[in-house]
This record gives C-alpha cells, sequence and structure tokens, in this order.
C-alpha cells in the first residue's frame, strides 16, 4: 500500500494545477429530471457526496441545506433541495447499503438531509476516516485532493447563495467538482 505525504502546505498548494469537474451535470429541480436522475443513481455502487447550505452571517439565523450533489466519475447531478425537498427516490438512495456515498465530514451533512426526510444512512464512507490508513494527517477536501491526486480545487463558491432562483454556471462546476473530487480521491486510494 502506498503511503501519501502527512500534510501539505498553503505556498505548495498554491502551485499545484487547479481540477474541476468537466463531466456531465444535471441540474435537477423537476419531476421528470428527478425520476430519470433516480433511476441512473440507483443503479451505481460508488457516488461522490456532498451538499451545500446558503452561509448563515448572523448568530443564531440557520437555513436548512439547499443542494445535494451526487457524482459519479463523468455525471454530477445537483438536487435543488430547497425548490423540492428530499423526495423518497432520494431517501433510498442515501439508505442503500451497496451503493457507497463518498464524502468529507459528512456527519453534518446527514444531519442536515434527515431534517428535510428522515433516513437511515447506508453505504457512507467518512474520506477523512479513510485517509488514516494512508498516513495522511491534512483533511480538508481541498488538501486531499493535493496530496491524493496532485491538484487543487477551487473553494471560491463556497459561500455563495445556494437558495438563489437561478444557479450561476461557476455555482454549479463548484458544487459538481466537491462530489465528483471525493468519488475521484477514493477511487485513486483504491487502486494503490
Amino acid at each position: 500500500m502506498t503511503m501519501y505525504r502527512e500534510s501539505i502546505d498553503k505556498d505548495e498548494l498554491a502551485e499545484m494545477p487547479l481540477i474541476q469537474f468537466e463531466g456531465e451535470i444535471h441540474l435537477v429541480e423537476s419531476k421528470e429530471g428527478y425520476l430519470a436522475s433516480i433511476n441512473y443513481l440507483s443503479q451505481q455502487t460508488m457516488l461522490g457526496f456532498d451538499t451545500e447550505t446558503k452561509p448563515a452571517f448572523k448568530k443564531g439565523e440557520y437555513n436548512e441545506v439547499a443542494l445535494l450533489q451526487l457524482a459519479t466519475k463523468d455525471m454530477a447531478f445537483l438536487f435543488r433541495l430547497n425548490k423540492m425537498g428530499l423526495p423518497n427516490g432520494l431517501k433510498n438512495i442515501l439508505e442503500n447499503p451497496k451503493i457507497q456515498k463518498i464524502g468529507v465530514a459528512i456527519r453534518d451533512d446527514i444531519k442536515s438531509l434527515q431534517k428535510l426526510n428522515n433516513f437511515n444512512p447506508g453505504g457512507f464512507i467518512e474520506l477523512q476516516d479513510h485517509v488514516k490508513d494512508f498516513g495522511i494527517q491534512n483533511f480538508s477536501l481541498k488538501k486531499l485532493s493535493a496530496i491524493v491526486l496532485g491538484y487543487r480545487i477551487s473553494k471560491s463558491q463556497r459561500v455563495t447563495n445556494w437558495e438563489a432562483f437561478e444557479l450561476t454556471e461557476a455555482q454549479q462546476i463548484y458544487a459538481a467538482t466537491d462530489a465528483w473530487i471525493s468519488h475521484r480521491i477514493f477511487e485513486s486510494l483504491s487502486q494503490q
């Protein structure tokens, strides 16, 4: 098994080439798009997983999760939960132990999703725990991408409005990249 570097510093990270998701992005807001997406995702064995929530800037302010991202190697599905809630078909995927869902800091994401429609999480893999077996001690998605893949990802869209009526192209690429990069890191580690 290959051992990786424990960590990476900011200067070195800044020198790394930038990578982003370049596959097909499906923005799911309608019933038609939803049904086709669920059908496709239900047949997968591994998905990158992430969520986005509109940032709260005042103390005591809380926003519900607005976006759920699930990604394969070449497709990313962005579910606008603020427009459609968390339907049962999506809930079934989140509960299915046969579909691995890989992400970083997923505990809070799962808790936020459970507030929309309670479910028993199945098949989730916390990348932060998984990378410890490879000697990695830096756990942010940005640093994991650099250490394992040799690329950095942009976090410039993180604090944008995820409840906006329409998501910008930059938001969509950012959201797709966050889910897809977890999939790619896990796949890379699995090939060791």
